[in-house]
């Protein structure tokens, strides 16, 4: 670029910056349409080869239409037992529901309970109905309050599916804006500066919209699957990672402007030297992602291909736009803060010298204290359960089908409405039957009968030599009592020769579910540090180095999920978290911590090449520290942003993410590498040592002595 005419200088960055406009302009609005391609059918996020899935194959044959349940219950508004009057307006309340749209067949006789407290009805809904279910619900409601004297209220998964979509309701907005207003806020304290930070968030929304359109084209044509928790992740992701990698390209470029005096060279320069960093840190992200592709949970696997899609738009707006629009402006961007020739030799804030000096005097003390504290606090890890969350904690707010599941659960057996699915042999039903009523936790077994009503009269419905029995559960659907019931059922069942039986419904998918994802622990975490070293080794040139930092962020995982077992529970009142929890929070903060490392050692190698090993850790950890802590802080409050929406799950990711991030940023990238690496010496680098510059490079930084 020094070499070249002047008008070469502006037209490639004047090409980059109109090429992102009309991406921003043509794909922009994608970022707000992505809930149209989106299902919240949690039937859809099961295990591919577990017995529940195979189940619901199975008793499709059964049914005349599929059909979603809704279980309605009412009880009488003085406390007093339901009369018989009121029980014959329920079953002609529900019973006039049949044959209206989006209702699949006849409702269930109403049933009073063995307390004479309550009446429930199931209403078999249509799977498929989207945005109408609330509408279909209001209808079933206001029927339902048609019985004088009672509370009505609506539970099993259709409300709760209801209730799923309201709280993704708006997520394309609001959840974006908190984000993005967040980064604003922090950027414009750290920085001082009023053009940076919204160069930043544009950035930023470019890499979204563009992420967005490739994953709705996708999705709209069955290619990726997405539901709201992933739409959620895929804003927070691309939010997250595009202000991180432009905070360390901005800096990168203040540096080499406030060096070379020339816009152009300065951005040429900063793009060459950070891009290693950020396309490495970027590949832990998105590898680590695509490794849900080994997952059997069809949620996972949707996650790991949307996600590295994300990533890679975050590195395409970073290294492109913003150098772009830096060359257009500028010191103008850094305004008020403009940058001038003494901040070549600045070598980062005051605070960075004296943590370098802490480090540089005692490194020993400072990795073993720093490695004792998370030790203790990774003791605690174990605390933390991910059996899944129960049905009336997963939503953090009071979502109506958690109370009507409380009440159908103080009245009827704990699993009436959502029964485990028996589908056997029909030549062996009556063993099946048998084994199935003598199992310890059920409560009542019994055949589905012609017209696709379990327990109607009549013969069991034979489909292709096969029988659906349904068993009423004595514990709630969602309880560990419910699922060890589940896992003896399956043992006596499948005990019964020739019957072939299988064993699903809500509590076994639950338990499948459960399954699936300790064996996905065990398949995937191994992959990801594997990868993440690999790209390490390539980036560092060494093994040594790579391994302690693998090991570092593993080490700062598990003191996240320490310190997250004991908020869960005592803060935060989670008796345990999803089963997904675990396996998400350990790629998104192991990949990300890596990214702050990747920061931090590339910039160490680099100066170590002009003046060793010590000088190089002091004066990688000095210019670094401001910016990585900066974009740390920015990528925790982006993830903490998915706390608005009430969903248990989200809630958990986002406080182990931004928790953990902190954590890194603060203490693992701060002070534990560092001193390690510091303390270690030249042997750090083995098996080789980063090479002697050649004469006359590195003259622009600063004397060893100002990083100490």
């Amino acid at each position: 670029m020094r070499n070249a005419p002047r008008w070469a200088r502006w037209i490639v960055p004047l090409a980059l910056l109109l090429v992102w406009l009309g991406i921003g302009g043509t794909l922009g609005p994608y970022a707000g349409k992505l809930g149209e391609v989106a299902t919240n059918d949690q039937a859809a996020f099961l295990p591919r080869s577990a017995e529940s899935t195979k189940v619901i194959e199975a008793r499709r044959a059964f049914e005349g239409a599929q059909s979603v349940p809704a279980i309605v219950v009412w009880t009488a508004s003085d406390g007093a037992p339901v009369a018989a009057g009121q029980q014959e307006a329920a079953a002609r309340a529900v019973g006039a529901l049949a044959g209206r749209p989006g209702v699949t067949g006849p409702p269930s006789p109403a049933v009073v309970s063995d307390d004479g407290l309550a009446v429930q009805s199931v209403v078999p809904l249509a799977p498929d109905l989207g945005e109408e279910l609330a509408v279909v619900l209001g209808e079933v409601r206001t029927a339902a309050q048609q019985v004088p004297g009672t509370s009505v209220g609506i539970a099993g998964p259709a409300a709760t599916q209801a209730d799923l979509s309201d709280a993704f309701a708006g997520i394309d907005g609001l959840l974006v804006g908190v984000a993005l207003g967040a980064v604003l806020l922090i950027l414009l304290l750290v920085y001082r500066s009023v053009l940076l930070p919204l160069i930043i968030i544009i950035s930023a929304v470019f890499a979204l919209g563009l992420a967005c359109a490739v994953v709705y084209a996708l999705a709209d044509r069955g290619a990726v699957r997405v539901d709201g928790q992933v739409q959620g992740i895929l804003s927070i992701l691309v939010i997250g990672a595009s202000t991180d990698y432009a905070l360390l390209v901005a800096a990168r470029f203040r540096e080499e402007l406030a060096a070379r005096g020339e816009r152009a060279d300065a951005a040429l320069a900063a793009v060459r030297r950070s891009a290693g960093a950020v396309t490495a840190s970027a590949a832990t992200v998105a590898l680590g992602l695509l490794a849900l592709l080994a997952s059997d949970l069809t949620n996972n696997r949707a996650l790991g291909p949307v996600g590295a899609i994300g990533v890679v738009c975050a590195v395409l707006s970073s290294l492109t736009f913003l150098p772009a629009v830096l060359v257009l402006l500028g010191r103008t961007a850094y305004w008020p803060a403009v940058p001038g020739p003494a901040d070549a030799a600045g070598e980062g804030h005051g605070v960075w010298r004296r943590v370098a000096g802490l480090i540089d005097r005692a490194p020993r003390r400072v990795w073993v204290s720093t490695s004792v504290l998370l030790v203790v606090l990774a003791g605690f890890s174990p605390a933390l359960s991910s059996k899944g969350v129960p049905l009336d904690e997963i939503f953090v707010n009071d979502a109506p089908s958690v109370g009507a599941q409380q009440t159908l659960a103080r009245h009827f057996p704990g699993g009436s409405g959502n029964p485990a699915v028996v589908i056997a042999d029909a030549g062996r039903a009556a063993e099946v039957r048998a084994a199935a009523e003598g199992t310890d936790g059920v409560a009542a077994v019994v055949p589905v009968t012609a017209g696709g009503r379990p327990g109607g009269p009549g013969a069991p419905l034979v489909v292709d030599g096969r029988v659906r029995l349904d068993a009423t559960l004595e514990a709630a659907a969602d309880s560990d009592d419910a699922k060890r019931t589940v896992e003896l059922l399956r043992e006596r069942v499948h005990a019964v020769a020739g019957a072939d039986a299988l064993v699903g419904g809500y509590t076994a998918q639950q338990f499948d579910t459960q399954q699936t994802s300790a064996r996905d622990r065990a398949v995937i975490v191994p992959v990801v540090l594997g990868i993440i070293l690999l790209i390490l080794v390539a980036l560092l040139r060494s093994l040594l180095v790579p391994v302690l930092l693998v090991a570092t962020v593993a080490l700062n995982f598990l003191a996240t999920l320490g310190v997250s077992a004991l908020v869960f529970e005592h803060l935060l009142g989670f008796s345990g978290t999803d089963a997904s929890v675990p396996l998400y929070g350990f790629v998104f903060l192991v990949a990300l911590g890596v990214d702050y490392n990747i920061f931090l050692m590339s910039r160490v190698r680099e100066e170590t090449v002009r003046s060793g090993t010590r000088e190089g850790v002091l004066r990688g950890l000095v210019t670094t520290g401001g910016v990585i802590t900066s974009a740390g802080v920015v990528l925790a409050a982006t993830f903490a942003a998915l706390m608005v929406i009430p969903l248990a799950f989200l809630v958990q990711i986002a406080f182990i993410v931004a928790f953990g991030v902190l954590l890194d940023t603060l203490v693992v990238r701060s002070l534990l590498v560092p001193a390690l690496v510091l303390d270690i010496g030249p042997r750090a680098w083995w098996p080789s040592a980063p090479a002697r510059p050649e004469k006359g490079r590195g003259a622009h930084t600063a004397p060893a002595a100002q990083a100490r």
